[in-house]
């Protein structure tokens, strides 16, 4: 598997035929640079402490082999401690799919559908609760069909059960919500990655639609937003359990969750982007004056980039070598502890608590954080807003000569997609990482 040349990515992600205009993958499996299976296995003792300074050397250096993508990211979102046991992991990871598989039965309780490995992609209820006899959930339920399956029959009853909670009084709060959003779950899912071969299977849609189902009850106050199935949809891909997947999207969005919350008055991506102003006018005050004069001062042409976190323009493969190089440089060894409910960690050994972390320990970014002391502010500005920062200055002159108005940066923005180098960008955003941090400094 390990040739001596540098290996393409594209196998593991493969695109249908008929898809033509899909961005070429620059991501190259390097031997020495990228992380190895032999070289992650290595980096465990035998109790399974692992070394996490080895491994995000080498991401860093050349991103992760796609065959064992899944179980680093499940480190570098958090959802397990470096200095962890093998055993402990998996009490934890026994407990995570014991809770998924209830929320998931809480979930299919109130609407059949979920587990069934179908979907929904027209409302079922109406604002006020009352059910909605759509010929297209029909179809999709298979209901009005010849002779029902066992599996069909259980399904047909989802309509029956409505009508059912809905005959009991009015539903709860909660549960309309809930239910308004599954349809728009499933209209972004027939959307996501559609290029790939994977999702032409329909049980891989379905278990996409359920993780965002399942996600949308527990987190009530986000619930489900556009863009959030771009990010759920590389778990699936990775991980084959897909409880496993829901905990390292859930990972996922406990970072970003900030961009999808929307208030009366704000979308929360916006406290992003006025993070993006006020770098670019550290970085560079030109530019920054010459877009706020075209009208552009609120930086909302960067909107796409950071609430799904590159997605768009990138190729599937880079993307997600994209997205392994920023958690490794980003990595704090506190994020499980950040992260981890009281329940799961209270049998975990106190013997990692309270020791001072080794430098060594953290990725590149976050030690210039802690350097600066920058990490100790309520909400360190994550690598992404630099990476979108790098991608202006990169742009920089031709934005300034040639953007008469907004329409002209869209423009000169969508030509990046497919031609961004997802290393370069990363080198690009902790350059101006530092940068950001002197200047701002000085009074």
């Amino acid at each position: 598997m390990w040739g001596s040349a540098a290996e393409p990515a594209d196998s593991y992600y493969e695109v249908r035929p008929e898809c033509t205009d899909v961005p070429k993958t620059r991501f190259k499996i390097k031997p020495g640079k990228t992380l190895s299976a032999r070289k992650w296995q290595a980096a465990f003792s035998t109790e399974g402490y692992l070394d996490m300074g080895k491994v995000l050397n080498r991401i860093q250096r050349g991103g992760i082999h796609p065959s064992i993508r899944g179980e680093v990211w499940e480190f570098l979102l958090g959802c397990y401690d470096a200095k962890s046991t093998f055993d402990e992991r998996e009490q934890i990871r026994q407990h995570r799919r014991e809770q998924y598989a209830t929320w998931k039965e809480e979930c299919r309780k109130m609407f059949p559908i979920v587990g069934s490995g179908k979907f929904i992609t027209a409302p079922v209820i109406t604002e006020h609760g009352q059910p909605i006899q759509d010929p297209l959930v029909l179809q999709q339920t298979n209901l009005g069909k010849g002779p029902l399956t066992p599996q069909e029959t259980a399904n047909a009853s989802s309509m029956d059960m409505i009508k059912e909670l809905t005959s009991r009084g009015p539903l709860d709060k909660k549960v309309i919500q809930w239910m308004l959003t599954l349809h728009q779950i499933g209209l972004d899912v027939v959307r996501t990655d559609r290029t790939l071969v994977f999702y032409e299977k329909q049980e891989n849609l379905s278990k996409l639609w359920d993780i965002l189902a399942v996600y949308a009850w527990i987190d009530t106050d986000v619930g489900y937003c556009q863009g959030m199935s771009d990010l759920c949809s590389p778990m699936i891909m990775l991980l084959q359990d897909e409880a496993d997947s829901f905990w390292c999207f859930e990972r996922l969005m406990r970072r970003l969750r900030g961009n999808f919350r929307c208030t009366e008055t704000s979308v929360g991506v916006e406290a992003q982007l006025s993070n993006l102003a006020a770098i670019t006018q550290v970085v560079d005050p030109k530019l920054h004056q010459h877009l706020d004069t075209l009208g552009g001062g609120d930086y909302l042409f960067a909107f796409r980039m950071l609430m799904v976190l590159f997605r768009r323009e990138f190729s599937v493969c880079d993307s997600l070598y994209l997205w392994e190089m920023m958690w490794a440089l980003e990595y704090d060894p506190d994020l499980f502890s950040k992260y981890e409910d009281p329940d799961v960690t209270a049998d975990k050994g106190e013997g990692s608590k309270g020791k001072p972390k080794s430098i060594r320990q953290f990725g590149k970014f976050e030690r210039e954080n802690v350097r600066n002391g920058a990490s100790n502010s309520d909400a360190p500005l994550p690598i992404s807003v630099f990476l979108v920062a790098s991608v202006l200055k990169e742009k920089s002159s031709k934005l300034m000569t040639e953007a008469r108005g907004l329409d002209d940066v869209v423009k000169i923005l969508n030509d990046i997609t497919g031609n961004l180098d997802a290393k370069k960008a990363c080198t690009g955003a902790m350059k101006l990482h530092k940068k950001y941090l002197k200047k701002a400094k000085k009074p």
